[in-house]
């Protein structure tokens, strides 16, 4: 019996600005999340994915569509129910070096949200801190040093400790692994599907990396112009992609270094406006008739 979603998106739209100035980041936007589920949401830089997660956590302005909690509409509710419903959804951003603040231990870092939240005396708090650190594959050794004394995974760590100090139910991740080093994403990024598998966790994990979300996510959408273009389970969409954008972010995966210097590809991905879809797709086509004609001249 299928359960159901923890998040549901409903005709989501976000607009900044008014007038003639406004820009409209998202439209009609939905999509669902189960509790231990990952679900990631790719496109290109100014796609709105971010934007996305954003309006999720509370921290962009919504014009249209609803954000719903296990069914509940975060919009309606008000007072302790609201602020209970928003410490289910913490996030943990790109640059740990901007989140955590640099003055304080790592102790007082992880201290700080269990206080807000009035978590036990102080002896119950030094423990769940000892058991963040646990969580995050942390050595308790480090709890007396300050962030620039820690390694770039190892800040990236405590963010996400920090966020599950809060008890979450939702996790965002917005490009939480693209300023570490290779070996240290496949690391944190096992960090992720292990706190899914362990927790329950639901994941929103924000990336533009198509390789890393073949290798994390359950399900997958691709966001283009503030709009979804295409969604479904990773393996199938990963298979047998059928919207351009989707086959483009592929090759860029595959082949960056093809795929993102080709300036009639990146003009039609970049453009604003509607894609003109046929476009995009003759001009991928071209693109990989090319780069079979090069590998067979070799």
């Amino acid at each position: 019996m299928m359960t159901a979603p923890l998040l549901t998106i409903e005709g989501l739209g976000v607009r900044y600005g008014t007038g003639a100035q406004a820009k409209q980041a998202l439209s009609d936007c939905s999509l669902d999340l189960h509790a231990g589920e990952i679900l990631a949401v790719v496109g290109e830089s100014g796609s709105g994915k971010s934007t996305l997660a954003r309006a999720v956590a509370g921290i962009a302005p919504v014009s249209q569509g609803r954000i719903c909690l296990d069914g509940q509409d975060l919009a309606s509710l008000k007072g302790e129910v609201r602020r209970r419903a928003r410490r289910s959804i913490q996030m943990v951003f790109q640059d740990p070096d901007a989140s955590l603040n640099p003055r304080h231990t790592i102790r007082a870092i992880l201290s700080e949200p269990l206080e807000v939240i009035g978590y036990g005396d102080r002896a119950a708090r030094a423990a769940r801190i000892e058991a963040l650190m646990a969580l995050a594959h942390l050595d308790s050794a480090l709890l007396d040093r300050r962030p620039s004394g820690l390694s770039g995974g190892q800040k990236q760590r405590i963010a996400i400790a920090r966020a599950l100090a809060m008890e979450p139910r939702l996790l965002i991740a917005d490009e939480a692994l693209s300023a570490l080093d290779v070996t240290t994403q496949a690391a944190v990024a096992s960090l992720f599907i292990e706190l899914r598998d362990r927790l329950g966790l639901a994941i929103l994990f924000i990336s533009h990396d198509m390789a890393m979300v073949r290798h994390l996510a359950d399900h997958v959408c691709v966001i283009r112009s503030g709009r979804i273009v295409e969604a479904g389970a990773v393996d199938i969409v990963m298979a047998r992609p059928t919207h351009p954008c989707t086959n483009l972010l592929l090759a860029a995966s595959l082949d960056p270094k093809g795929a993102l210097a080709d300036p009639d590809l990146m003009t039609a991905l970049t453009a604003a406006g509607e894609i003109d879809e046929d476009h995009l797709g003759r001009l991928l086509a071209a693109h990989r008739a090319g780069q079979q004609a090069s590998r067979q001249g070799e």
